[in-house]
């Protein structure tokens, strides 16, 4: 689940792409190569010169295309995208983000499918007896990611030194990044930056690589416009579209460490799970290997709401002909409110004034400020992208492989947490062997997640020595 700031200027994110002009003259010699038409060798370089003025012709023609849009973002014509599509959710949480983002699609990956931990070779392309997006008419699929950092690369050009941070419930790359990332207004929330050059998590050393996860922002989601007709995806579909982002395009051959809050954190288990041989180390945050009797509750609880709003059941949730200010809104103020009143503790919320909580509080007819915050988020999300999510939240149960799991595991949870308990997490790590969870106390609760590692900072420092990941952070 984890937390949300305020967008930035709509109109402000743009996404920018290094033009990587074709190889013409090395295609046109290997396709000479060997020629057997009799042609004369004079003739072989005149049409040589003459095809590659061709092409330099063709490649200024294709630069001067104009950009299209996609999710309301502007992308080069021949962007690694899928064809553009009637805006309805951002691509990008943090709109002045979106310029780091870049994206990667994979064709012909399975849905909603069945994942075997061990059996490598069946889920490459996703789990057995999964649904493709082409399939449906909407692939391929789409993900994106924010790089950052220094890669180190072995004798085949493999990158070793890679650490991935996985997203949370609602969030994307930009977010983990406006909370985590030096220099970032999010990181006054968490204490400081986590990652940075010379910070824990040290960009000078590592190449850091923040995700998107699969359902919301950058990454293929039900309001594509598939809406509830997506397949039900599951965690490990978000991590193995994940994996062949790492394999297939950016060309990581290691992990050395797997970390995230909230869901962010429960994906480290199935990374760890699904690549033992790919990952060295994971440090989940605020995170769970099934969801418990009160997440379950409240995700539950929060699509009825989704689904009782009056245009879903209207439109029996096919809403996207409908213009913008005519979609499902109040489901979503009313889910979000749900899941605000149990973010903080009942002690934190009971000590604020009125004029602090009422922004989080649903009504049918907000005024004079309350629920204000609800309709930020109801402009943000989709109805179906969030009934899909928590679909998948409450499928989530991996508790049966977690001695499997041969990553060296260290835990931060918050004693005080209210939607993924610490019991259970103490639980999570006592089945996985040589696990470590450190505890702590926060009024802030769930949200405590973004500034775990600084709270903990003497646990996950000690923990980074033990996996090789030093020297201990000295700015922080």
């Amino acid at each position: 689940m984890a937390g949300h700031q305020k967008r930035g200027n709509r109109n402000a994110f743009e996404v920018h792409f290094e033009k990587k002009r074709p190889a013409g003259g090395i295609w046109v010699l290997t396709s000479l190569h060997g020629n057997s038409t009799g042609i004369p060798m004079k003739e072989l370089r005149f049409n040589t010169f003459g095809f590659s003025a061709v092409v330099l012709v063709l490649l200024v023609f294709l630069i001067g295309l104009p950009c299209r849009k996609v999710s309301g973002q502007e992308l080069p014509f021949f962007a690694d995208v899928p064809t553009a599509r009637p805006v309805i959710t951002r691509l990008s949480a943090v709109p002045a983000l979106g310029g780091k983002k870049q994206f990667h699609t994979i064709r012909n990956f399975k849905l909603g499918g069945h994942y075997e931990p061990g059996g490598k070779e069946t889920y490459e392309s996703g789990g057995q007896g999964g649904v493709t997006l082409e399939s449906l008419g909407y692939g391929p699929l789409r993900t994106a990611y924010i790089a950052v950092g220094t890669p180190k690369r072995n004798q085949a050009g493999k990158i070793t030194n890679a650490i991935v941070i996985n997203s949370y419930y609602s969030g994307d790359s930009t977010n983990m990044y406006f909370f985590w990332h030096e220099g970032q207004p999010g990181t006054a929330f968490s204490n400081g930056s986590v990652v940075g050059p010379g910070r824990l998590i040290d960009t000078d050393t590592y190449y850091v690589i923040f995700l998107d996860s699969l359902g919301l922002w950058g990454a293929s989601k039900p309001s594509d416009g598939l809406g509830l007709r997506f397949p039900d995806y599951s965690y490990a579909d978000i991590v193995q579209v994940s994996y062949r982002l790492l394999k297939d395009k950016l060309g990581v051959e290691k992990i050395r460490l797997a970390t995230g809050v909230s869901m962010g954190g429960s994906l480290c288990y199935v990374w760890a799970l699904l690549h033992p041989d790919f990952v060295d180390g994971i440090l989940p945050i605020a995170a769970n290997s099934t969801p418990d009797n009160v997440a379950r509750w409240i995700f539950q609880l929060m699509n009825a709401g989704l689904k009782s709003d009056p245009v879903w059941r209207q439109t029996n949730g096919d809403y996207y002909n409908l213009p913008g200010d005519q979609r499902p809104v109040k489901g979503l103020m009313f889910g979000w409110s749900i899941l605000n009143l149990t973010a903080l503790t009942f002690d934190y919320r009971s000590g604020q004034a009125w004029e602090q909580v009422k922004g989080d509080v649903f009504y049918w007819k907000p005024e004079n400020g309350c629920g204000s915050n609800l309709i930020e988020r109801a402009e943000d999300f989709d109805t179906n992208d969030m009934i899909v999510r928590n679909r998948t939240c409450l499928k989530y149960d991996i508790s049966d492989h977690l001695h499997e799991i041969e990553a060296k595991t260290l835990v931060l949870h918050a004693y005080s947490d209210q939607w993924l308990i610490y019991e259970k997490a103490k639980e999570t790590a006592g089945k996985i062997p040589g696990a470590r969870i450190v505890g702590f106390e926060s009024p802030l609760a769930h949200y405590s997640c973004f500034r775990a590692p600084h709270i903990c900072k003497k646990d996950v420092t000690a923990f980074f020595r033990e996996i090789g990941l030093g020297p201990e952070d000295k700015t922080m």
